[in-house]
């Protein structure tokens, strides 16, 4: 059955919105929020949606109290039948059973609260009377069949309001049997509407307080108070023990809830909860109300549990001692409302006020922050330390390095030229930057590469950077969340080392390339070498034709120089001339090449520190935004 409507409180979401938003503000705790308040969200939603798929024409309505507090008695009264037994002393309300006016199709809701003892009212005066006759008890034993019958003449037209009631009597939650207890706290996080009978010795018990009423602060809506066997008052004494009550009640974070002195042996104030729960029941709206409430209530445990604070026993992840005077103490189990337990010390007699209770509910759980400015914020300084960790200053010496030994072997002197090549290369010892120069360029090496592993110094600076940057990005956020940004700065750590070799490897550092000049260089040394040969070998032929006695021929000078000289003492002064602008002008290459890797190298590695610490950082800070807008909307927005 899907929800459409809203569900009454202001204008905020719809029911169906608040439970979509519970169900992802849980999924996005996963692994990172306290599991059990994670698992009780989880459990409200899925309890949403077996609620609303069972019949809406009914409200199931719960009498819930105390030993002798008299709710046995008011549901017989109510029902006109004498199903439950009473006691003063002793529980006699062992299981749960249910009174069902005009109950046609509301078999699959008792079955999934699990009441098998059902019995269907029939609504006219006359069987009213019958039936408290029958009962002959008010409370605590005493006879009340006269009183009660006159009630039940009195209210019996009230009865046509309440088709679609089914009225619970639960066993006592302060029950020495703890199969009683845990019946009570599986209920009470179930029923559509709560109403807790109290006494007026111990309507102060901190027990009830702190273990049922006080997490029913989000509950309002869906709960009534009854304090019960007022005919042993007079009328001022019920009136201040109703004004305490209601200010115990305002404590608990339940002011407004309705508050009726009534009294089951006379009848009193048994019209006025009967007009109530008519009310409640022709509204048809109080199960959406409790779903709501239920809803509320788990988001207000997400975000106590994102804040660090803990949860309180309105979720039924911690547990409050109550602590009252008088006899007969007895130790009880309580729930938190979505079914869930704490445990509690429960006092007979006129109890204090316990301390236990919800914790209040803050307003937000850290502030939204904005991924792709964090990013922007980290990637310098991550990146810094990267460089160092991946060897990148070692790189960009080896780029220079590689280019001057390239230059000299394609622009040195020919003759010995061919020494230089006798060398390493600077980048072919780290695997990187391809082969020799050469008309074919080699392309850039792809694979595990010589670099030197990092050393201490290095991985104690990665480590700082990783560290600081899960600071930077997690600062303001709660412990939890800040230490989720914590876990998934480090997520990859184990993978920085091979991808950032990798990212080295792979990256295009322009060594390959032969500049233009160098082939110009390298002809002109070839040029003037063969010069240099050419007057070599004229001055031998000189030298020969002199050595024979042979006529001796012409030879063409330069001023006061012969060619042959010129061009050998030429060539040789050009070579070692050329030789060394090339080494000055292959330095400064070498430079500007170095600069050019070492930026296509940090945008390597800012591409891993990226996609290994920054993204998974980012994501976890968006987790963090969509959590807190999710459970936002599960509370309304309040």
């Amino acid at each position: 059955m899907k929800l459409l409507r809203r569900t009454g409180r202001g204008s905020g979401p719809s029911l169906d919105d608040r439970l979509t938003a519970l169900a992802e503000a849980a999924e996005l705790a996963d692994g990172r929020l306290d599991a059990g308040a994670v698992a009780r969200a989880r459990a409200v939603v899925d309890r949403a949606g077996a609620r609303r798929s069972l019949s809406v024409d009914h409200t199931a309505v719960a009498l819930a109290g105390a030993t002798g507090s008299g709710k046995s008695s008011l549901f017989n009264l109510l029902s006109g039948t004498s199903l439950a037994r009473v006691g003063v002393t002793r529980p006699t309300t062992s299981t749960a059973q249910a009174a069902l006016w005009d109950g046609a199709g509301s078999g699959p809701l008792l079955d999934w609260l699990q009441i098998p003892d059902r019995h269907e009212v029939d609504g006219t005066a006359e069987h009213r009377t019958a039936g408290a006759a029958r009962d002959g008890t008010g409370y605590g034993g005493e006879s009340g069949a006269r009183d009660g019958a006159g009630s039940g003449a009195r209210d019996g037209a009230g009865d046509a309001g309440l088709s679609g009631l089914v009225l619970l009597d639960l066993p006592d939650h302060d029950s020495i049997e703890r199969a009683h207890r845990l019946e009570v706290d599986r209920l009470a996080g179930l029923v559509d509407l709560l109403v807790w009978v109290l006494d007026p010795q111990k309507y102060a018990d901190a027990a009830v307080h702190d273990l049922y009423l006080a997490p029913l602060a989000r509950h309002r809506d869906v709960t009534v108070v009854v304090l019960n066997q007022i005919d042993r008052l007079s009328p001022a004494a019920a009136e201040r023990c109703l004004a305490d009550l209601r200010r115990l009640l305002e404590a608990d974070g339940l002011a407004g809830v309705p508050v009726l002195g009534v009294s089951a042996r006379t009848g009193a104030g048994v019209g006025e909860l009967r007009a109530l729960l008519a009310a409640r029941v022709a509204g048809r709206r109080s199960w959406t109300d409790r779903l709501a409430a239920d809803a509320e209530t788990a988001a207000d445990a997400l975000a106590r549990a994102s804040t660090g604070s803990g949860t309180s026993t309105g979720t039924g992840s911690g547990t409050s001692t109550g602590t009252g005077s008088g006899t007969g103490a007895s130790t009880g189990t309580g729930s938190g409302i979505g079914g869930s337990t704490g445990s509690g010390g429960a006092a007979g007699g006129t109890g204090a006020r316990g301390t236990g209770g919800p914790a209040p509910v803050g307003g937000a759980t850290g502030p939204v922050r904005t991924p792709d400015a964090d990013a922007g914020v980290l990637a310098g300084p991550l990146a810094a330390a990267l460089s160092q960790a991946a060897g990148v200053p070692v790189v960009v010496r080896a780029v220079a390095k590689a280019h001057r030994h390239r230059s000299v072997a394609a622009t040195g002197w020919p003759v010995t030229r061919w020494a230089r090549r006798l060398r390493p290369d600077p980048l072919r010892r780290l695997r990187l930057g391809g082969g020799s120069p050469g008309p074919d360029a080699v392309g850039e090496a792809v694979g595990r590469t010589s670099i030197p592993a990092a050393g201490a110094v290095q991985r104690s600076q990665l480590d700082t950077a990783l560290r600081d940057t899960a600071a930077v990005a997690s600062a303001g956020l709660s412990e939890p969340w800040a230490a989720a940004v914590r876990r998934a700065a480090r997520s990859h750590a184990d993978e920085l080392e091979d991808a950032l070799d990798r990212a080295v490897a792979t990256t295009s550092l322009g060594a390959s390339r032969r500049p233009l000049w160098w082939r110009v260089a390298g002809a002109a040394q070839w040029l003037v070498l063969a010069a240099a040969v050419a007057g070599a070998l004229w001055l031998l032929g000189l030298f020969a034709m002199d050595y024979l006695h042979l006529p001796e021929p012409p030879v063409p000078t330069a001023g006061e120089l012969p060619w042959p000289t010129l061009l050998l003492l030429g060539g040789l002064l050009l070579g070692v001339v050329l030789a060394l602008l090339s080494r000055a002008v292959a330095w400064l290459g070498g430079r500007r090449r170095a600069r050019k890797a070492a930026g296509a190298l940090r945008a390597s590695v800012e591409r891993v520190g990226r996609e290994l610490v920054l993204d998974p950082v980012q994501d976890e800070l968006t987790r963090h935004r969509r959590f807190t807008e999710a459970v936002a909307t599960a509370r309304r927005g309040a």
